[in-house]
């Protein structure tokens, strides 16, 4: 399978385990029926404002494996986004593009370099999330189309590959500089593995109705020959009578008959077989609702023209225009540049997700993908669950507030929209778990101190060349949040059960190992013979972490106990 290299690619490749884990900071919920509030919903919808490498990283805990299907709409590196490189490589290659304004072909040749080490540990984050029968799909163009396709047959599996599905992004065309007035983009397909399944789409039945009022319903006609030749197909070859007037028809030595000779026959006499009136013609098949398979495979174009009243997979105008006027009824006025049409994001939505599937996307934009998520919820009564990913400012002012507007309603007289319902939370990236063990923990008030963000960044993102000893707990992280953190690097599992103060060090025990957190705030622990009560459940292994172990080797063997040290034991992920 060939491979895509490019400046930078051996530093970004691990570049995901290097990302410093940094905790999920709720800031307020938002309801239909409460508007904006402080505690949160819990609904599992949630917007989260913060660069989405860090963000997908805290995601992992809670969603490893679970997320039905990822929609991203990144960069096209056309060079007119002006995106930034800044995910804090350490590498002088890299280095000297952090906080640079990526440029177009000419003026910046590494921008294709620059934009493959931004998606790629990007991408892996997203193949951790994404569950074993689920789908992602990657709008792009022609500037980056053909590299996105090598990296994700890197990372995912050209086997994996579904498609690349072209829709129809303008009308009409526009002052191209070549020959061409490029009018389509692209959305890349993979599965996670082969258990995927699409829904399929529901066939348009306006052509059923029951003329000659048949007792077995609805019909209309269908094609009795197929494009095969009589040499081809000798035993479709043959001549059918019409029972009522005795006229033959022949079939085309180009065209046959679909059906063998013997049920064509039993067909006819169950008048199944529809024969001209007149003679004229070829003889139909009356196709019955009933016997319908209501669903047909979704096929990879979408390209309508501009007054199309075709509806495929729930595009019925795939549009940017469209999008554009959408957003302009949501707010008045255009906030945001090249908009995807939210009938496109239900498509693609609805072909994978069930009512009660999680989709996220981590390049939110304007939120379009949530306003896909809340409609596709409001036609069919589901609960699915959105998580949207927003690194830029207008992530509240925008992303946040385009969704509270569809759950509220918005729009004025006829263009006046019915509010979704709905509800979701608001979430900032917080501190990280782990601080540099020289770092004041005095300071971590003032964490969200621009210049203490990226000092400890940095820092921390140098974990390759440290000793873990190097690093340790941040201590104003809650223990809930290091308890969870400890039991998914140990088991690949979100923890879910409650501390109680009967097990209060209990984490869970998971595949006959009972995983303990025996940590106190304010003093060191001491695993020893008389602190063993922290052991409250019987299994047949025990890890437990802690500050100090004297137990003896020979006796922790005999009791099946592991010991880890608190903080420098613990595993990155």
């Amino acid at each position: 399978m060939p491979t895509l290299n490019w400046i930078g690619k051996e530093k970004v490749v691990n570049h995901h385990q290097d990302v410093p884990y940094r905790i999920l900071e709720h800031k307020y919920g938002f309801s239909v029926e409460l508007g904006k509030q402080e505690n949160p919903t819990n609904s599992g919808n949630k917007i989260i404002h913060g660069d989405n490498l860090e963000a997908l990283k805290s995601l992992l805990p809670e969603y490893e494996g679970k997320i039905k299907c990822i929609y991203i709409d990144p960069p096209y590196n056309t060079g007119n986004e002006n995106w930034v490189y800044n995910d804090n490589v350490n590498h002088p290659k890299i280095k000297k593009w952090l906080k640079q304004v990526v440029g177009k072909q000419g003026e910046d040749l590494t921008r294709h370099d620059k934009w493959l080490c931004m998606m790629y540990p990007r991408l892996v984050l997203l193949h951790k999330l994404l569950s074993d029968d689920g789908v992602i799909f990657i709008s792009i163009d022609d500037n980056e189309q053909a590299s996105l396709k090598l990296v994700m047959d890197e990372i995912f599996g050209n086997s994996n590959y579904l498609t690349s599905f072209v829709w129809k992004r303008r009308s009409g065309s526009n002052d191209a500089k070549n020959f061409l007035s490029v009018d389509h983009e692209y959305i890349v397909a993979y599965q996670k593995s082969n258990q995927l399944c699409l829904n399929g789409i529901i066939k348009p039945l306006e052509n059923y109705s029951n003329p000659d009022n048949d007792y077995r319903g609805a019909w209309t006609r269908g094609d009795l020959t197929c494009n095969k030749t009589k040499d081809e197909r000798p035993n479709l070859y043959y001549d059918i009578i019409d029972p009522e007037t005795g006229k033959i028809y022949n079939a085309s030595s180009n065209r046959v008959w679909v059906y063998e000779r013997e049920r064509m026959q039993r067909m006819i006499e169950q008048k199944k077989v529809i024969f001209p009136k007149n003679g004229k013609g070829t003889p139909q098949y009356k196709r019955h609702l009933s016997e319908l398979r209501n669903l047909m495979k979704p096929v990879s174009s979408w390209i309508f023209p501009s007054n199309t009243k075709d509806d495929f997979a729930g595009i019925s105008s795939s549009i940017n225009s469209i999008a554009t006027k959408e957003l302009r009824n949501i707010f008045g006025e255009q906030l945001f540049d090249y908009p995807k049409p939210v009938d496109l994001l239900q498509g693609l939505i609805g072909q994978i997700a069930e009512p009660n599937s999680l989709i996220l996307d981590s390049f939110a934009g304007s939120g379009t993908t949530a306003h896909a998520v809340l409609n596709l919820n409001k036609q069919d009564g589901g609960n699915r669950k959105f998580i949207l990913i927003e690194m830029e400012d207008y992530a509240e002012t925008i992303t946040a507030e385009r969704v509270k507007r569809v759950i509220n309603g918005y729009g004025e007289g006829k263009n006046a929209v019915e509010g979704t319902g709905g509800e979701f939370d608001f979430y900032v990236l917080g501190e990280p778990l782990f601080v540099p063990a020289n770092y004041n923990q005095n300071d971590n008030a003032n964490y969200a101190n621009n210049a203490i963000v990226e000092t400890l960044h940095a820092t921390s993102l140098q974990l390759s060349s440290q000793t873990p000893s190097q690093m340790v707990l941040n201590e104003n992280i809650s223990e809930q949040k290091i308890r969870e953190y400890i039991y998914f690097t140990e088991t690949k599992q979100y923890l879910q059960r409650e501390q109680t103060e009967q097990t209060k060090y209990l984490l869970d025990t998971y595949n006959d190992t009972g995983y303990y957190f025996y940590y106190e705030k304010d003093r060191l622990t001491v695993l020893n013979s008389e602190t063993l009560n922290v052991v409250t459940e019987l299994a047949g292994q025990y890890l437990i972490y802690a500050d100090v172990c004297l137990l003896d080797n020979d006796y922790m063997l005999r009791n099946n106990i592991i010991f880890k040290k608190i903080p420098r034991d613990i595993k990155r992920f």
